[in-house]
């Protein structure tokens, strides 16, 4: 499994317990691991200092509460209990069956609006612009033009990609 190595505590549950979310969710386990790593470096208390986004998947503190919980609660969970979080989140999207590759997980997880969308589409919304979307995730803005499009989220996830594996 990508990123096992990184695996803190309780492996061989978390490992079997990726598999399972990953075969209800209809995903690939590897690219799941891809952006848990990518997200969190698989660490289950990791919070992002400027959005607060907490846990494996960098659970936004609306989308926590949106799940029943708060980041300071996914935080204090254990790696494997977070997990059902991670599922119900995927599940509550509606996007079981469409994640046909790492890109769409991915994209699911850092904004679920652009999944879909052509790759010139640019990541914003009525309350949240593009510059402040590209102004907290400037490794993704790749040409720093203050927006971020598919595109270049996609470029972003193929970096990745290159380090661990051959695409």
């Amino acid at each position: 499994m990508l990123y096992e190595e990184y695996i803190k505590s309780n492996v061989t549950a978390f490992k079997q317990k990726v598999v399972s979310i990953c075969s209800l969710l209809k995903c690939n386990a590897d690219d799941l691991m891809l952006v848990m790593f990518a997200e969190s470096r698989l660490d289950e208390e990791a919070e992002n200092p400027l959005t607060h986004a907490s846990g494996l998947i960098g659970f936004m503190p609306s989308t926590a509460v949106w799940l029943g919980t708060t980041v300071e609660a996914l935080r204090a969970m254990s790696n494997v209990d977070q997990l059902d979080y991670v599922y119900k989140y995927f599940k509550g999207l509606g996007a079981t069956g469409k994640m046909k590759n790492v890109f769409d997980l991915y994209l699911v997880t850092f904004f679920p609006l652009a999944l879909g969308k052509a790759d010139n589409w640019v990541m914003q919304t009525s309350t949240l612009t593009a510059y402040k979307i590209a102004s907290q995730n400037k490794i993704i803005d790749i040409n720093g033009d203050g927006q971020i499009t598919v595109a270049e989220f996609k470029q972003y996830v193929a970096s990745y990609l290159k380090k661990k594996i051959l695409l």
